[in-house]
């Protein structure tokens, strides 16, 4: 499916070299902000106080979320648990607070609000649990990096495999760059948004690769940088469709997902779009400055005893 096909080769490669003055720039910048200014940890991953609470009628989240704001709390989540009556809240433990005495203050805002809300259990998430989250996510992390290694080198060939992961790893750098930048609350589901921008960004590049695998048969006598620009101009179409309406849901879940889904639409919506960048500009560029050529693409075949390519 096109909406439209560009008889006319772009000559993406033509600005390769500037575009990946600028990737390597604003990557060296992410782990800058990455390591200076780290990122601001949800309480999974900092421990603090969960409490249960249950109304006699369905509650409104907005409600809850207001009556915990007013108690001065900016880093909390509220959801729902179980039933629209059942709701669950997560707070960051106060310097020199207990869970005990921070879930009285909370149930007694709560309670100003909607008297009839009654506290059904607290318990407190050590920092062990957030130890044991980071380490089973950067595990995550590792896993889903040499597995598309491993298939890309297979797939296709070793340049590409290299261009692909350093691709992805661009996009996820930089992800994780504007949360330590902006200080946005990083939670378990910003770390799953960043694992789903893995497999997102995995599919544009391999699009893009299994096309230059494609024109290098087709087009015997063009040159690598000819090929590639053809093979990208190709999938332009197909680029604007899946992206396009990847961004439209997305971007509905950034507006009108509430508080719970911001930061992971927000990831999403990042590596979306870096995800084409990191594509064109960094995979495709990155295999043509390491030298891939047609006889890596495409194996010659033996006839009569003589290669032929």
């Amino acid at each position: 499916m096109e909406f439209f096909r560009i008889h006319r080769t772009i000559p993406f490669m033509r600005h390769a070299l500037v575009l990946n003055a600028i990737s390597l720039i604003t990557f060296v910048l992410a782990v800058f902000f990455i390591i200076v200014r780290g990122f601001h940890l949800s309480i999974e991953f900092t421990g603090g106080t969960l409490m249960e609470v249950n109304y006699p009628q369905a509650v409104q989240l907005e409600t809850v979320r207001g009556a915990v704001t007013k108690l001065g709390y900016t880093d909390f989540q509220v959801a729902n648990f179980g039933t629209s009556r059942d709701v669950m809240i997560r707070l960051p433990l106060g310097e020199g607070q207990t869970s005990a005495a921070q879930s009285e203050v909370v149930l007694k805002g709560l309670k100003e609000v909607s008297p009839d809300v009654e506290l059904r259990r607290v318990e407190f998430v050590g920092p062990q649990v957030g130890e044991e989250l980071v380490h089973n996510g950067l595990m995550a992390l590792i896993v889903v990096v040499i597995g598309i290694m491993v298939y890309l080198g297979i797939r296709f060939e070793w340049k590409f495999a290299v261009a692909g992961v350093i691709a992805n790893l661009h996009d996820v750098v930089i992800i994780l760059g504007f949360f330590a930048f902006f200080q946005w609350e990083f939670s378990l589901p910003v770390l799953a948004g960043v694992l789903a921008v893995l497999g997102y960004s995995v599919n544009e590049s391999v699009v893009i690769m299994d096309r230059i695998r494609e024109n290098f048969r087709k087009y015997r006598k063009a040159d690598t940088t000819e090929v590639i620009n053809s093979a990208i101009t190709q999938t332009i179409s197909r680029t604007i469709i899946t992206h396009g309406s990847t961004t439209l849901m997305v971007g509905s879940m950034l507006i009108f997902g509430g508080p719970s889904l911001h930061y992971f639409a927000l990831a999403l919506l990042i590596g979306i779009w870096f995800g084409i960048y990191s594509s064109v500009f960094v995979a495709a560029a990155l295999a043509m400055w390491m030298g891939v050529k047609r006889e890596d693409m495409v194996k010659p075949v033996k006839k009569d005893n003589v290669e032929v390519a």
